[in-house]
């Protein structure tokens, strides 16, 4: 097996997320390279989460299904961008309330032996396809307003 990795030429590990790839509104997507796809892959997934936010279940901004499974910087046009939390689809920066403190912002790239049906919202992906993925890898950002 390969070991499944998500880096970002835009966004350092562990580092906070510049304020350009930030913000309810008009935020630049940051880019995203996947290497090390697994043998079997039919599809990759990346979601982008915050746990932190003040919500039982944290705060989806990004989902996007149908990447295809091709080594590199993913093109997200290639893609089917799926709904984020903030009522809309596609990717939504990272804004958490001020003074809430440090977000983590959670990138995971899914690698999947299995196509995703639709656009599901991150928790229907969770709950459908968790049988479908082969290997998963996560980028972290943080971000505090």
């Amino acid at each position: 097996m390969k070991d499944l990795s998500l880096t970002s030429p835009d966004i350092t590990d562990g580092e906070r997320i510049d304020d350009r790839f930030a913000g309810q509104d008009d935020a630049e997507t940051p880019r995203m390279v996947v290497t090390g796809i697994p043998e079997g892959t039919v599809e990759l997934v990346l979601i982008c989460h915050d746990p932190d936010a003040p919500l039982p279940a944290g705060f989806t901004h990004w989902t996007l299904y149908g990447i295809p499974a091709v080594e590199g910087e993913i093109d997200v046009t290639a893609a089917r961008s799926g709904p984020n939390d903030d009522g809309g689809v596609g990717y939504v920066g990272p804004f958490p309330p001020a003074g809430h403190g440090d977000h983590r912002y959670y990138f995971w790239v899914y690698a999947l032996g299995a196509p995703v049906d639709g656009e599901p919202t991150r928790s229907g992906f969770l709950h459908h396809s968790a049988d479908a993925v082969i290997e998963q890898a996560r980028l972290t950002g943080t971000y505090s307003a």
